[in-house]
């Protein structure tokens, strides 16, 4: 009775103080595509664009895919003029199909599409010697789980208050996409990945989330 109380109240303070886990690895992910080298960069399910803004810095053409139609349509007039970043209303099938890109970015998005099926095409639509970045989320099984579990339940509402100081009356725009729960553990993950991308660097991170980076062969 405790333990549900004092979930209430942690679930309670987090909407009142939100921010996001995905953001939150955003320079992570960046960071990995800039020191790939990578000119031209695909980000499927942009969002409103905050990953978008992040590689615009550094590459010569952004392309975002959003499937939802009011978070692509705030993406697209937020870079409307923008020479360098391209909004399509589409979800990852969408892409075109002939292109390849010199790195792909996923940030909770995997979770929503086939896995096995995803990772061929994501595979599939890299230069050769592109990189694939992917924050991904898992379904929780096992001790190890449990344990980082615990301790983002503990950081969460820390980072809320400091990135997100001033009490929210609903969650920002960014944070409004429409979610899904994860299907699949993260040992499943390794052992899908290992299958079709062999040489993927996998890691368990904090906040319910694990990045993957794979480079295909040059």
């Amino acid at each position: 009775m405790i333990g549900m109380s004092l979930l209430s109240r942690l679930a309670r303070f987090n909407q009142r103080h939100p921010w996001s886990h995905n953001d939150h690895y955003g320079p992570w992910v960046a960071g990995r595509v800039a020191a790939s080298g990578a000119r031209h960069v695909l980000d499927v399910g942009c969002g409103t664009g905050n990953l978008v803004a992040l590689l615009g810095r550094r590459a010569a053409t952004v392309t975002g895919l959003e499937p939802d139609p009011a978070t692509a349509g705030a993406a697209a007039a937020r870079f409307a003029g923008d020479p360098v970043v391209t909004v399509v209303r589409t979800g990852f099938a969408g892409r075109d199909p002939g292109r390849r890109w010199d790195a792909v970015c996923l940030v909770a998005v995997l979770h929503h599409l086939p896995l096995v099926p995803t990772l061929r095409e994501l595979r599939d639509c890299l230069a050769p010697g592109g990189r694939l970045v992917i924050v991904g989320c898992y379904r929780e099984a096992g001790r190890a789980d449990l344990l980082v579990s615990l301790a983002a339940l503990l950081a969460n509402p820390i980072m809320g208050l400091v990135r997100h100081p001033a009490r929210a009356d609903a969650p920002p725009a960014h944070m409004s996409a429409p979610t899904a729960d994860a299907r699949e553990t993260l040992a499943e993950i390794r052992a899908a990945a290992a299958r079709e991308l062999p040489g993927a660097r996998i890691r368990r991170r904090l906040f319910w989330r694990y990045t993957l980076l794979w480079d295909a062969p040059a």
